[in-house]
């Protein structure tokens, strides 16, 4: 009878913290809301809100904020609102040419962000983690000057990550294989306490979770829930998210659309196969179809990002060959995609990182090769607004992606994750 007593315990305690979740869940999604605002939307009875409410205000994570409508009928409650002090979210971005940080808080603000050229194809995993570990510790000292605290890091890198790990399977256009990154990263945040929970993750996969809880249209209307989410930076990647989640495949490697084949007897890949979209969509296939060398492109346009902005700019003047080579990646890109549409029958295609900054000129033949190959509804006869959209996250995607990420142990778990970020001293 005694096991039984503990399991009622450890039942109990678990249907609290859940409840813990809900509640500040709610409390961030909704902005300001009331306590009878939080019963209407959780379910939970007034007299259960109430000291869950407690505790999330004794741990630093909700504030009273003045008055806020209930939802319903009466007059407005006092008004709740998650704390903009407390945990915050790093997130941090690999990208073969930049490294970037930032940080947001429970309110989904950005409170600092950093970033730095890097020359990191083909370097060695030690010296790239270096130089992020000194921008980590930059924005970490910050955002402890405003009352933050590192509640967990999330790296987006462009590469296989194993399931569950921090470990860059592979990683191309790095350079990288098999490469742990736990190492490099121990203690970068440069906090006194405890390490903060490290996560590793696809930078296409982080892209669209930042789709998920932060895109939607400027008009107003919700994030989309079922989409193929496609960017580039040096590779393609893509992410798919069915009824709000990610699809990752069992070793985690899903959406590797950049080496779905569109021509099976084109151009040599460095995958091993022949006619991957990247040979025809890929930065460097567009810049070489466009007649320029990376190097040129760095040269006329340098910064992050600076073969992107110089195709964007001689589209925009009007260049015949940049314009043809995104015609080119279009089509290849609307090829490779039908196969995904027609399998999935997503709500919506959506276009990130550079592609967004590329979708005037991309997205004409991209469009036009759905509308040939996809056996669903055509555009404009689709519920909910057209196939493809362009994300207005842009390049920023997978770096607000880590950084939200890093903060779902705060949501998913109150407790523990504020008993973790204030480790019992010895």
């Amino acid at each position: 009878m005694k096991g039984a007593g503990v399991k009622g315990q450890d039942t109990q305690h678990a249907l609290r913290r859940r409840n813990l979740s809900r509640v500040l869940r709610t409390v961030a999604a909704a902005g300001t809301v009331s306590r009878a605002g939080i019963a209407e939307r959780t379910g939970l009875t007034r007299a259960g809100v109430a000291p869950l409410v407690d505790e999330l205000l004794r741990l630093g994570l909700l504030v009273e904020a003045g008055r806020a409508a209930t939802g319903g009928r009466g007059r407005p409650g006092s008004g709740l609102a998650v704390s903009d002090r407390g945990p915050a979210g790093i997130g941090a971005e690999i990208g073969v040419d930049h490294l970037a940080v930032c940080a947001v808080d429970l309110r989904g603000r950005v409170r600092a962000r950093v970033a730095a050229d890097a020359a990191n194809r083909h370097s060695a995993p030690g010296p790239v983690l270096r130089r992020l570990s000194a921008l980590l510790m930059q924005v970490t000292a910050e955002i402890a000057a405003e009352g933050l605290r590192p509640a967990g890091l999330t790296v987006a890198v462009p590469g296989l990550v194993a399931r569950g790990s921090a470990t860059v399977v592979h990683a191309p256009n790095l350079g990288w294989r098999d490469a742990d990154l736990t190492p490099g990263l121990t203690g970068a945040t440069g906090t006194s306490g405890a390490p903060v929970p490290l996560s590793v993750d696809n930078e296409a996969h982080l892209g669209a979770l930042a789709e998920l809880r932060l895109g939607g249209g400027a008009d107003g209307l919700a994030p989309p829930t079922d989409f193929v989410h496609v960017s580039a930076e040096s590779g393609i990647g893509a992410a798919v998210v069915v009824d709000g989640q990610l699809l990752r495949g069992a070793r985690g490697f899903a959406g590797e659309l950049g080496h779905v084949p569109v021509y099976p007897d084109g151009r040599p890949c460095g995958c091993g196969g022949r006619g991957c979209l990247e040979q025809y969509a890929g930065e460097q296939a567009v810049l070489r179809a466009a007649g320029l060398t990376p190097e040129q492109a760095a040269a006329a346009h340098p910064g992050p990002g600076a073969r992107i902005a110089l195709l964007a700019r001689r589209a925009a003047d009007g260049d015949a060959a940049t314009t043809g080579a995104l015609h080119e990646a279009g089509t290849a890109l609307g090829i490779a995609l039908a196969g995904a549409v027609n399998m999935l029958d997503p709500r919506t295609v959506v276009l990130g990182g550079a592609l967004a900054r590329l979708a005037p000129w991309i997205l004409p033949s991209l469009e036009g090769e759905l509308a040939l190959r996809t056996a669903v509804a055509p555009a404009a006869a689709r519920p909910g607004g057209p196939l493809v959209a362009v994300s207005r996250l842009g390049a920023d995607g997978p770096l607000l992606g880590a950084a939200h990420g890093a903060l779902r142990a705060v949501l998913d778990d109150p407790v523990t994750a504020d008993a973790r970020a204030h480790p019992p001293h010895r």
